[in-house]
């Protein structure tokens, strides 16, 4: 009578096998914590950028509406009026302009509150106290500066930089 050989796995290949299966399921868990972690930055990604953009359409309105004059679309440090280094969020004071010494209130952004309806009393009001924005206004040229907005906030214990360069000239 012949002897059947034993039939399955070795212990070899079942250990093999779910090594296999580990490294999928970590790097699962990889993308998801990543996914969770964009998911988590996105509104103060949101505000970021759209905080650097008001910053340069500020200045680009007051050269297009002569509000101030050439010389002084520029920095402190250069005779200009926008203040020098990091500055809070803040309103736009009596000038109009951010990142003035006439600024207001530190900004803020309204949420809905536990109805989910914006615009009621129950709003929640959240200050931007965790942000700077940073306006530099350098020349390049005769008749062309560069502009550039760094906005720094954090998220959680990582410190972020949103920067968006460009230039404005002295034509209106």
């Amino acid at each position: 009578m012949k002897s059947v050989p034993d039939a399955g796995f070795t212990m070899m290949e079942a250990v093999f096998a779910l090594g296999i299966v580990a490294v999928g399921l970590l790097s699962l868990l990889a993308a998801f914590a990543q996914g969770m972690t964009m998911l988590a930055s996105s509104q103060p990604d949101f505000i970021a950028k759209e905080k650097a953009a008001e910053a340069i359409e500020s200045v680009y309105a007051a050269r297009d509406t002569h509000v101030l004059s050439w010389a002084q679309l520029q920095n402190v440090a250069n005779n200009g009026v926008f203040l020098d280094g990091p500055q809070p969020l803040r309103d736009p004071g009596p000038d109009g302009l951010i990142n003035t010494g006439d600024d207001g209130e530190l900004q803020r952004v309204v949420s809905p509150g536990p109805d989910n309806l914006l615009g009621t009393a129950d709003d929640v009001w959240t200050p931007l106290d965790g942000y700077t924005r940073d306006i530099r206004i350098r020349d390049e040229a005769l008749n062309i500066r560069r502009l550039t907005v760094t906005v720094t906030y954090r998220i959680g214990s990582l410190t972020r930089q949103y920067v968006v360069t460009t230039l404005i000239s002295s034509f209106a």
